[in-house]
């Protein structure tokens, strides 16, 4: 998360955002969803649940992120989900969930986990969480970030690793995301990003490992 932007198409830094600006934001999203509930009498395109408290991955928990620091949209639909970007929240799981409920904020990830391997969920795949300061990135990825810092080995735990790889191998099984280090990358990745989580500590040989036997484990 650290230094973490929205969608390139706002030109505007998060602590930019003006009130009334944000105000609209939030407006424009809500509206857009109950424009769409209208006509269709409820839910979304294709029949996705967005009911509260609904997730896509089995044992999150809901913890939902402002409307304004995500974009509504019917994924893998209207944007192919092909990459997975991993982030490092630069602090606590709290922190993350409390900030991605801020309109303020103007960011969040999908999905956030905790030291001890606990996931919340805060924005729903079909839609496009502003995390990766890239819009083509934004709309075609979904964002995990991981409490700890970038500079503190220790913020990243087995337990952390191990319910994180489950968790991408989950996303990859669904989109047919290949597993390896094209798809699968740090948000320092991101073209024109000015990051470096998830940080020189992140054991990619290790994590990917570990998607790779969560995956194999997956199949019927």
């Amino acid at each position: 998360m650290e230094g973490m932007g929205g969608d390139r198409d706002r030109h505007l830094g998060r602590r930019g955002l003006l009130i009334g600006g944000l105000g609209a934001a939030a407006g424009a999203a809500a509206l857009g969803r109950g424009i769409w509930d209208h006509l269709s009498g409820g839910g979304t395109p294709h029949g996705k649940d967005t009911v509260d408290g609904a997730v896509d991955f089995t044992g999150a928990q809901w913890a939902a992120a402002s409307p304004a620091n995500y974009r509504s949209a019917d994924r893998p639909h209207d944007y192919a989900i092909d990459r997975v970007v991993i982030h490092t929240v630069q602090g606590s799981y709290a922190m993350a969930l409390r900030v991605f409920a801020d309109p303020a904020h103007a960011a969040a990830a999908h999905y956030v986990v905790r030291r001890d391997g606990k996931v919340a969920q805060t924005v729903r795949e079909l839609d496009v969480a502003f995390h990766a300061g890239n819009r083509f990135y934004n709309e075609h990825s979904i964002g995990i970030e991981h409490e700890g810092f970038v500079d503190r080995a220790s913020s990243f735990t087995d337990a952390m690793y191990r319910s994180s790889a489950r968790l991408t191998a989950d996303i990859c099984a669904r989109y047919e995301i290949p597993v390896d280090r094209q798809h699968i990358i740090g948000h320092v990745e991101v073209p024109g990003a000015d990051h470096t989580d998830p940080g020189p500590y992140w054991d990619w040989a290790w994590y990917v490992r570990l998607v790779r036997k969560a995956r194999e484990g997956s199949r019927p």
